[in-house]
């Protein structure tokens, strides 16, 4: 495994997560649940397979989403419009009088693209705030019939057959975890002041961010990382935090979950005024509790922090069950669902995303942080999760689960003790966030357990 694969948990024995994945155990596994699905050519938003016939392509619209992101249709066509999100959507030509009706959830539609040259354009949804939330994608209208039917492969030689599909999907689970540049959520060690105050420096850039091989975008990013560095204090800590804006435009920074003086709540004009481009702004508070936290943007927010701006932000310890030893892996696993970054884990999409790596018999810590724009349950095959605080609370009872379900701004902190071995799948179950014909995609990963 590459040093440039984003790795913020234990890296030791990865050299044999080839050989445990070249078995296709997470295939077997996702299989085993049947987590492949066929629902109208659902593919992942990042890629550039068509979905149409010659003269019509399908494009599916969730919340926030369009799929597949590429489309091509033969001049005089049109666009089938499946809406599978929760709210309505509807579907624009940039540049051209073109926008559908709007559709409600599990409604269908059509744009007619009449009267459009051939040429490249791009396509988004319409509705105030889904495209700057990520629902935009490109379309190439060609000359003639060279649209690929829903069930064909671009090729055009008619439909998928199974074996194809088996390939393609072996060949994406195969690739992972994929080389890709960039590492997110990397521990920030503090400047400690001769008054024993940690201080911190986040400037947040834009940035060329790799999601997954090939797929580059420009991600608003902290220290040019997305997620930005994880900041780790103890409680009673005073913390200074001083943020550098070099976007060109205003923001400012909230630290969810934690207790600060009103002055230091990152809310522009309620609290502070925005971090202008070019300036700087200090923030300090003392850590008053333990806490499972996160810090992000609150300023533009649905597309500031979709698009990276966003980290994990740890006071103190959490208190571990009776019994329970040091894990060996205690680590954030950031979601995200829209806006640049898209449909990630930490940062990354399957199949750059990182596994999580133990030997048996080894206890892991998680903590999901949800700072996307929709709901994940979270499943891990093979072994259940053990649910050990809610927002950094700890739960007077511990809860076994095999899902959790993750809202946005939600926190979960979760121990797994890592008694079976083998690859095993670990995904968000909202199916078109995680596998398509194509193979999977976006939010899955696996943690591979080593005898």
């Amino acid at each position: 495994m590459s040093d440039s694969t984003p790795t913020p948990q234990r890296q030791d024995g990865l050299a044999l997560v080839g050989i445990v994945l070249s078995l296709l155990a997470v295939v077997g596994a996702v299989v085993g649940v049947g987590l492949g699905i066929r629902a109208v050519d659902e593919v992942d938003s990042g890629s550039s397979v068509s979905a149409g016939g010659s003269t019509t392509a399908t494009a599916t619209l969730t919340d926030f989403a369009i799929a597949p992101g590429h489309l091509e249709v033969a001049a005089g066509g049109s666009i089938e419009l499946v809406n599978q999100g929760a709210a309505v959507h509807n579907l624009a030509v940039d540049g051209a009088d073109l926008v559908s009706a709007d559709i409600a959830t599990g409604g269908t539609g059509r744009l007619e693209l009449g009267g459009l040259e051939p040429g490249d354009y791009d396509v988004y949804c319409a509705i105030a705030g889904h495209r700057e939330a990520g629902m935009e994608g490109t379309l190439t209208v060609t000359e003639g019939a060279s649209g690929v039917a829903s069930g064909e492969h671009a090729g055009g030689h008619g439909p998928v057959t199974w074996e194809e599909m088996d390939a393609m999907m072996r060949e994406r689970t195969t690739a992972f975890p994929a080389e890709t540049a960039g590492v997110g959520a990397q521990e920030l060690a503090p400047e400690v002041q001769p008054d024993g105050t940690k201080q911190y420096e986040l400037t947040a850039s834009v940035i060329d961010w790799e999601v997954e091989p090939g797929k580059v975008v420009k991600a608003f990013a902290y220290n040019e990382q997305v997620p930005g560095p994880t900041i780790r204090v103890d409680v009673g800590d005073n913390v200074r935090v001083i943020v550098h804006n070099e976007l060109e435009e205003s923001t400012a920074v909230h630290f969810h979950g934690l207790f600060t003086p009103n002055s230091m709540d990152g809310v522009p004009d309620i609290t502070q005024d925005p971090i202008r481009p070019g300036e700087s702004f200090t923030y300090e508070f003392v850590a008053r509790e333990a806490q499972v936290g996160m810090y992000h943007s609150h300023h533009d927010a649905h597309v500031q922090v979709t698009n990276g701006l966003l980290g994990a932000f740890y006071v103190g310890e959490m208190p571990l069950p009776a019994g329970v030893p040091t894990p060996t892996v205690d680590m954030p696993m950031i979601l995200n669902d829209a806006g640049a970054i898209g449909l990630s884990l930490n940062g990354k999409s399957f199949p750059a995303t990182a596994p999580i790596v133990a030997e048996v018999g080894d206890w892991i810590k998680v903590d999901y942080m949800n700072e996307g724009n929709q709901i994940h349950p979270m499943h891990l095959h093979g072994m259940p999760q053990v649910v050990i605080a809610k927002d950094g609370w700890p739960l007077a009872q511990p809860m076994t689960m095999d899902t959790v379900n993750v809202a946005p701004g939600e926190r979960y902190s979760v121990l797994v003790h890592a008694t079976e071995p083998g690859a095993w799948a670990w995904h968000c179950h909202i199916l078109p966030h995680a596998e398509a014909s194509t193979g999977m995609f976006g939010m899955v990963t696996a943690l591979v357990v080593q005898e």
